[in-house]
């Protein structure tokens, strides 16, 4: 397999065994959904006069999302990730200087996502980010960081007993010649349980993990993991709103023998408002989430989703 040129060129030592382990992970995904959906037709082809037309092509979209981040003083986050793309430390030069000023930030997410089945999505593409600390002035425009991910159904509830059960995994590397660039690997897990037969409602649990990686010895991140519950409601209009709480446990970042971000464990909401078409699309969103770190934490993200190929 041939990775993307820039991927080779900044990827730290253990990366293309996690993309290689990635790859047979999404194969292994999309084989399932192809048996699945092959089951599925033979089964139609005895009823083809009320069989319906499967699409053609896939999904294709750009997932544009635009965040605004506000950061208290002395502290670092990761938060929830659905799905991620910044939702890494990507920049750590405020270790550097031991001090970190309270700061605000805007950035621009570009994942090029496709929906092979109903069971997979695979993403990747570029983020940029603008920033501004203490009193200084908002930095330039520039692209900080790249992901490549997916998302898959490993079970599907189709109105059995169990939750459907998604795995999302995704690796992000920061793009900067800094000597503290980094790469995230994060991985979520989680349970949806509709409580109808058409899934308009239903409850949310599920587990995030999230490891980042510097390119130096001198520095340090300890892993952020979280655990969550929730729930979701979406009207007959397509409107959908979700809910999600959770505990939030961030190991801290060190540099030698200092630590200047300090662990914590602490609450984290999130609220979602989705306006989604009749095959459950998403045209647009509206994304608040506020993280304790242990001060608040605020961000807002609104999604607009570009399509190619919409089905």
């Amino acid at each position: 397999m041939n990775f993307p040129s820039p991927l080779i060129r900044f990827a730290p030592s253990g990366l293309r065994n996690w993309l290689a382990r990635t790859c047979q992970l999404a194969a292994l995904g999309a084989a399932v959904s192809l048996c699945a959906t092959a089951l599925a037709l033979a089964k139609d082809s005895d009823e083809e006069d009320e069989a319906t037309p499967k699409p053609a092509l896939p999904n294709i979209y750009l997932d544009m999302r635009t965040i605004y981040t506000t950061l208290p003083a002395g502290a670092l986050s990761v938060g929830f990730s659905t799905p991620p793309l910044l939702a890494t430390l990507s920049n750590l030069s405020s270790i550097a200087t031991l001090t970190s000023p309270s700061s605000r930030s805007i950035a621009v997410d570009l994942p090029v996502t496709v929906d092979v089945n109903d069971r997979l999505s695979v993403y990747g593409g570029v983020s940029g980010t603008t920033s501004q600390s203490g009193t200084d002035p908002w930095t330039a425009f520039a692209a900080t960081s790249f992901t490549l991910g997916f998302q898959a159904d490993i079970y599907q509830q189709n109105g059995g007993p169990l939750p459907t059960l998604t795995i999302q995994s995704n690796m992000t590397r920061s793009i900067s010649d800094a000597p503290l660039a980094t790469t995230t690997y994060n991985t979520i897990l989680e349970a949806d349980y509709a409580l109808n037969a058409d899934e308009t409602r239903g409850l949310l649990a599920g587990v995030q993990y999230t490891r980042v990686l510097v390119d130096t010895p001198l520095a340090s991140v300890k892993p952020d993991t979280m655990g969550y519950v929730g729930g979701y409601y979406q009207w007959d209009n397509n409107w959908k709103v979700t809910g999600r709480f959770g505990i939030q446990s961030f190991g801290g970042a060190q540099l030698l023998n200092l630590t200047p971000f300090q662990s914590f464990t602490q609450p984290i909401v999130r609220f979602d408002l989705d306006r989604m078409d009749d095959n459950d699309n998403r045209l647009f969103g509206v994304t608040a989430q506020v993280a304790w770190t242990p001060k608040p934490s605020y961000q807002l993200t609104v999604r607009t989703p570009l399509y190619a190929i919409r089905n």
